[in-house]
């Protein structure tokens, strides 16, 4: 399926995510309706944007000391579509974390990047390509489907896990297929209840809470790469407010 920003498909497999087809999502359930008593304070934030090519290649900050991501604020070329999730501040992630969220080389970071999500809210792993699955059965597109290397959005993981939860990650899942996934039973209360959108970078950090993230002017990125890339790097706040206007989906669990 082309990836709309470029009109083909991603050269790179890892780059998943696809831009809905409409707003409606983002339109009904605005983060900004919710009261300041309402709103979550250190939940982790999932997002869904375009990836360019100066965020593959991380640089070190050399006053802050952090890894940064497009450091210079220029953006050049657009690459694919990439979900990850934001770290929120008090629960930070695990080596343990970095190591199993590996997508390899599938189109699978939708389902990466919510399961990431699940982990830092209830300290427990989770099957990212049951997910994956899962929300290519419930997204507008009729060619995306359990087993092709197809990815999804950001809303159709998140109405998975509202609707039908999440299934824990058992250590024989570790070679399955799509087509014993399909067999798995998910547990509604490994899921999420509600779910709002962001349209804004300051409504991002009040819903991360994050120390370091406010200090920086920058937001904390959770890749799911390997080894290959670095567990946590910083995404500067006017490329995310960039990222934001350019179809990003901004996905804040509300009920927790």
């Amino acid at each position: 399926m082309r990836y709309r920003p470029i009109g083909t498909d991603p050269t790179d497999p890892r780059l998943g995510r696809f831009i809905p087809d409409d707003w409606h999502h983002v339109e009904r359930y605005p983060f900004s309706a919710l009261s300041v008593e309402e709103r979550p304070v250190r939940t982790p934030v999932v997002i869904g944007v375009n990836w360019y090519r100066e965020f593959d290649k991380p640089e070190k900050d050399e006053r802050s000391g952090e890894l940064v991501i497009a450091k210079a604020g220029s953006l050049s070329t657009v690459r694919g579509g990439h979900c990850v999730c934001l770290e929120p501040g008090g629960t930070p992630d695990s080596d343990e974390w970095y190591a199993f969220y590996d997508q390899g080389a599938e189109g699978a970071c939708v389902g990466f990047g919510w399961s990431r999500c699940m982990s830092l809210f209830n300290n427990r792993e989770y099957s990212a390509r049951w997910l994956w699955d899962a929300a290519k059965k419930r997204d507008e597109w009729p060619e995306t489907e359990p087993g092709d290397d197809n990815g999804t959005s950001v809303r159709a993981a998140a109405e998975v896990l509202k609707d039908m939860g999440h299934v824990k990650w058992r250590s024989k899942y570790a070679d399955d297929t799509w087509q014993e996934r399909a067999e798995y039973t998910p547990d509604v209360k490994q899921g999420i209840q509600a779910f709002r959108w962001a349209v804004s970078v300051d409504e991002v950090h009040t819903a991360l809470g994050n120390k370091r993230a406010d200090e920086l002017g920058a937001v904390p990125l959770l890749n799911s790469w390997g080894s290959g890339y670095p567990r946590r790097v910083y995404l500067p706040d006017g490329v995310l407010a960039r990222l934001i206007e350019e179809d990003g989906e901004i996905a804040i669990p509300t009920d927790r």
